[in-house]
């Protein structure tokens, strides 16, 4: 008792410490949370706010960061200094990127049930390794002008035996993890992820009680397959405590090298299967962090330093469920 005692005013310090680092991100008229939105420090580095809009930045953390670059789906990009930070950040609504307010009669056609099948895999060696800093898109060409409405969305991952030696049995014990994936739906721009198809803040999160394939359901947010395809992306945004709220995660390891010290991105679990049993490369990433950064297709000679490519493994095997509706 007495040691606990004795304890409690670090704890209480710590406490004070974070509660004093939080800063928090409100829409401008609203001043409702803005979720999840993306911290940009530039150089590849930065953090997600959690769904009270909240995120921690200290000097002490990120000595050599003086500017930040904030961005959330449907409104304006914000830069600002770190120095003298404010406590509350509050984000305007981009009136040019609200979704577009269709009327439609309730479709009553009868339709089919279509699947794409997701591609698993077990191999470790063949697994992506998710980092907060890469954001992972799909793409699905639209195969005929009938229309289809995106039912749901099967995500492939690898899960990871506790004791390697038993890694191939199927009954082996995994381990465990809980994180939070954010998701986007891209219209096709010239072979290129586009203008999102819904500015709604789509996320799940992941444990490895969901198995190899995780199915997001997708129905209410009425996504009808564009006539030149569309691109769902696959973003981590960190693990979370038992009850889904984002933790704060660190992002990087630094090691020491021969030029100083060195920061390598951490990899989050569950792991990400490639497939080389796709002939098209559908798959394109980007670094999010980077302000401005671009779409590269995920293919031998594109810049991109990967070991799966040197295998042919070109592709994340995203599967969807989708309903084709009869002609009327």
């Amino acid at each position: 008792m007495n040691n606990f005692l004795k304890a409690l005013p670090l704890l209480f310090l710590l406490v004070a410490i974070n509660t004093s680092a939080q800063t928090k991100i409100i829409d401008s008229e609203t001043k409702y949370p803005v979720s999840y939105a993306t911290i940009s420090f530039g150089d590849g580095q930065g953090v997600f706010a959690d769904d009270d809009g909240l995120f921690i930045f200290t000097k002490k953390l990120y000595k050599d960061v003086d500017s930040l670059f904030i961005s959330s789906l449907g409104y304006k990009d914000l830069a600002l200094a770190t120095a003298n930070l404010p406590k509350t950040i509050e984000m305007k609504v981009d009136v040019n990127r609200l979704d577009e307010v269709i009327v439609t009669a309730k479709i009553d056609r009868k339709f089919k049930k279509e699947t794409i099948k997701p591609y698993l895999d077990d191999d470790y060696y063949k697994c992506w390794l998710p980092t907060i800093e890469s954001e992972i898109a799909v793409f699905f060409p639209n195969g005929n002008d009938k229309l289809k409405k995106i039912t749901s969305v099967l995500f492939p991952f690898a899960l990871e035996s506790k004791d390697w030696k038993k890694r191939k049995r199927a009954n082996a014990d995994k381990r465990k993890f809980s994180t939070l994936f954010k998701v986007k739906f891209y219209k096709n721009d010239n072979g290129l992820p586009g203008d999102v198809m819904t500015y709604t803040n789509i996320v799940f999160r992941a444990t490895e009680d969901d198995g190899d394939e995780f199915e997001l359901d997708v129905t209410k947010h009425d996504l009808f397959i564009p006539e030149d395809g569309f691109f769902v992306s696959l973003q981590v945004l960190g693990y979370t405590d038992q009850n889904g709220k984002l933790l704060p995660n660190k992002k990087y390891k630094e090691i020491k090298g021969k030029v100083g010290m060195v920061k390598i991105p951490t990899n989050f679990r569950p792991l990400l299967p490639f497939t080389n049993e796709i002939n098209a490369h559908n798959t394109y990433i980007k670094r999010v962090f980077i302000n401005g950064n671009n779409w590269v297709q995920f293919k031998k000679g594109n810049g991109i330093e990967s070991s799966l490519l040197k295998t042919n493994l070109n592709n994340y095997g995203v599967g969807i469920n989708f309903n084709e509706y009869k002609d009327e």
